[in-house]
């Protein structure tokens, strides 16, 4: 019996339908997974990045960006002078040595000016100027080169868990513990098994690799990812940060396109049913900090351009999510990482993985481990580490550096790791959530009851600030905090750490600076607003500014740091 032709071309035509249906399906799932804000979305991201026109407020249009009334511009004037003369005469010489280092030194000219929006960056860059440069450390406090003492609200960068003291001492020991070696490379210092045995029972997994950064460490943990399953594709999370190579950095700011790499939206089953749906994931990078602000971006006081950013934590929500993640990459052979180069040891001893209970398949850690050193750490599981195959042997995943297991990071990461077994070190641990989430409800009982419009969110000792009214300034409240004695980061109130060994009398100083200094700002005017202001208003202002000023410069010309606006809108 013959099979009819017009059967047999049926079939190959239903089997490329199918396909096409399959792909579709899976390409809509991967769409609901996407965050509908920029920080999902890394091309359109990157092409609003490139059509923003330069333009700055002149000097009338500085103080009143929002439409104040005359008197309160001749306020804020008025204060914002005052400000920068106390800066200038409290902290000449930090201010001096900074000044001239920005002409050499590419990082600082890149801090200075993305402190502010860059409507208002060249006025402040100019004349309230903000040293750069430190001379002493002690306790849970620093000094800079004119004597001035700050608490310490930079944490480093997530560096400083236990204090500055404990990590010059732990440079101190780790120094002594290898100087007869001294900084020879390649051979190891017999400090590296000890250092491994411990940290792979913190983390619960079999073997370990030493690099020089945490970036470098999660750029390992992908190329080993992708290396044993012989997939193509990352998932990242939407606004994570993970380092600043381009696979994981896919908008702006990365000058080649990331096209392996996936953005989706944190805490949501859309993202869990689009990764059920493919098979070209390799691996999936999770930042536990990430459960402070899910999707959305490490906040700068650059972004603060209205009050809608918003910030919370809940952990048993976070922890559920993890865990349905963890199912989901094990059912589908994807690799789960967890970078806890910035959270890592600050939330538990054990880390995220302790403290939301969920095993990461690999896990990289950085920072603090070192104690105080620069370091990045991989750990995972034996037949993920492999960076070679039994049976091909030219087939390798190459990984080396330089610098990787340096005596003198070895010796201050045995000597930090011994310190966690401390009894002192395991009592600051104890109640640790318990300790900090109730000063951060009490700092926010004290605004609430002052009526200031500001409000914390933290994650354990990493907090953050959120404004709960409509503001073009809100910005400026870095600056208020810097002159009351409190030392940030570049980030500004967008970040702030703590550090374990603050006291409650510590504390309490910083709590009652930080309300004096949001009181000075209320009363200097910085927060008037128009009675029907809202958040979506301010954007919208800002959007026509943007256009404004594209269209009155001339497409290609818009960039001109000339480009002064002071029209009304």
């Amino acid at each position: 019996m013959s099979i009819p032709a017009e059967f047999l071309l049926a079939v190959p035509i239903a089997l490329v339908l199918l396909a096409a249906v399959r792909a579709l399906h899976a390409r809509w799932l991967l769409s609901a997974a996407k965050h509908p804000s920029l920080a999902g979305h890394a091309r359109l991201a990157r092409a609003f990045a490139r059509i923003v026109p330069y333009y700055e407020y002149d000097e009338s249009r500085f103080f009143r960006a929002d439409g104040a009334p005359a008197p309160v511009a001749t306020a804020r004037r008025a204060a914002f002078d005052a400000l920068a003369d106390r800066f200038a005469r409290r902290h000449p010489a930090t201010i001096a040595l900074t000044r001239a280092a920005q002409t050499t030194i590419s990082d600082l000219q890149f801090t200075s000016r993305y402190r502010v929006p860059f409507q208002f960056s060249r006025r402040v860059r100019e004349r309230l100027e903000a040293g750069a440069f430190l001379g002493a450390s002690q306790g849970v406090e620093l000094a800079d080169l004119d004597g001035r003492r700050f608490y310490d609200l930079s944490g480093s960068y997530g560096v400083n868990v236990f204090g500055y003291d404990a990590y010059k001492e732990c440079i101190d020991h780790g120094v002594a513990a290898v100087r007869d070696l001294g900084p020879v490379l390649g051979a190891y210092h017999p400090v590296v098994v000890d250092n491994a045995s411990r940290l792979l029972a913190i983390c619960g997994l079999d073997e370990i690799s030493f690099h020089m950064s945490g970036t470098e460490a999660v750029m390992q943990a992908v190329r080993l990812a992708r290396y044993h399953t012989g997939r193509r594709r990352l998932v990242r999370f939407s606004g994570a940060y993970h380092g600043w190579w381009g696979e994981v950095q896919p908008g702006p700011g990365n000058p080649v396109p990331a096209h392996d790499t996936l953005t989706l939206k944190d805490m949501d089953d859309a993202s869990l049913r689009a990764l059920r749906s493919r098979r070209d994931i390799a691996c999936v990078l999770v930042n536990p900090l990430q459960a402070l602000h899910p999707n959305a971006p490490a906040p700068a006081d650059s972004g603060l351009v209205d009050g809608a950013r918003r910030a919370g934590f809940d952990r048993a929500a976070y922890a559920a999510w993890l865990q349905a993640l963890r199912a989901v990459c094990r059912s589908r052979g994807i690799v789960l990482i967890f970078d806890e180069v910035f959270v890592g040891f600050r939330l538990a001893l054990g880390g995220a993985q302790e403290y939301f209970g969920v095993q990461a398949d690999l896990v990289t850690y950085g920072k603090t481990v070192a104690g105080g050193l620069p370091v990045g750490v991989l750990c995972g599981r034996r037949d993920l580490m492999r960076r070679y195959r039994e049976d091909r042997p030219a087939d390798v995943c190459f990984a080396r550096g330089t610098f990787n297991s340096h005596p003198y990071v070895m010796g201050a990461m045995q000597a930090f790791l011994r310190r966690l077994e401390t009894p002192e070190v395991r009592a600051l641990y104890a109640g640790l959530d318990d300790r900090w989430n109730a000063r951060a409800a009490a700092l926010n009982a004290r605004f609430a009851a002052e009526d200031l419009p500001l409000q914390v969110a933290n994650l354990s000792t990493i907090w953050t600030i959120a404004y709960r009214r409509p503001s073009r300034y809100h910005w400026m409240l870095q600056y208020y905090l810097r002159d009351a004695g409190l030392a940030l980061s570049w980030v500004g109130t967008g970040r702030l750490i703590f550090s374990l060994n603050y006291t409650e009398t510590d504390y309490a100083e910083v709590a009652d600076r930080i309300v004096a200094a949001a009181r000075q700002m209320r009363h200097d005017g910085w927060w008037w607003s128009e009675p029907d202001a809202t958040s979506a208003r301010l954007r919208r202002r800002v959007l026509l500014e943007m256009f404004q000023a594209r269209r009155s410069a001339g497409i290609g010309s818009s960039r001109s740091p000339r480009n002064k606006w002071s029209g009304a809108l």
